[in-house]
C-alpha cells in the first residue's frame, strides 16, 4: 500500500482530493505515509484519528493534508476545519459521503481485503490498525471529474 501511495504521489498537485474508504487495517494510512514519503513530507505521518487533520509540509511542493473523517457525523464538521483545499493536496480517511461538493474533481481509492485475514494484535497498546501482515488488498481507483481527465493511472 505504500509503493501504491508513492506512485500516486507522481500524478498528484495541489487542490487535488484523494478520498480512502476501507474497513480498519486495510491499508489507508499506510498508503497515505507512502504518499506522504514520496512528496518528502516532514513529520510522521500517522493516523489523524483523534485530531481530525494534520498538515504535513512537503520538501518540494504543495503540502500533505491528511484527515480522518471517521469521528465526524456530518459534512459541515469536515468544513469546520477550514482546510486549505486549494492549495494542498489532501487525503480523506473515510470520507466517501462527506466530501460531496468540496471538489468537481476527486480521486476515489477504495481498499478492501480477504474477509477473516489475519489483525495486528488487538491487546498490544501501540497497534495501529493499518500495520498488519502483507496480505493481498483489492484496490479500485475511481478518477472523476475534470482534473483527471486524460490523466493516466
Amino acid at each position: 500500500m505504500g509503493e501504491l501511495g508513492a506512485r500516486l504521489a507522481a500524478v498528484l498537485r495541489a487542490g487535488d482530493l484523494v478520498v480512502l474508504t476501507g474497513p480498519l487495517g486495510a491499508g489507508k494510512t499506510t498508503m497515505t505515509r507512502g504518499l506522504g514519503a514520496a512528496l518528502g513530507a516532514r513529520g510522521q505521518v500517522s493516523s489523524p484519528t483523534f485530531v481530525l487533520a494534520r498538515t504535513h509540509p512537503t520538501t518540494a511542493g504543495p503540502d500533505l493534508v491528511h484527515v480522518d473523517a471517521y469521528r465526524l457525523s456530518d459534512p459541515v464538521e469536515l468544513d469546520d476545519l477550514d482546510l486549505d483545499w486549494d492549495a494542498a493536496i489532501v487525503v480523506v480517511e473515510w470520507g466517501r459521503g462527506m466530501v460531496d461538493g468540496i471538489s468537481d474533481s476527486v480521486l476515489d481509492v477504495e481498499i478492501t481485503r480477504a474477509t477473516g485475514a489475519d489483525e495486528a494484535d488487538p491487546d498490544a497498546d501501540d497497534t495501529d490498525p493499518d500495520d498488519v501482515p502483507d496480505e493481498p488488498r483489492r484496490v479500485v481507483v475511481t478518477a472523476t471529474g475534470p482534473r483527471w481527465a486524460g490523466v493516466a493511472l
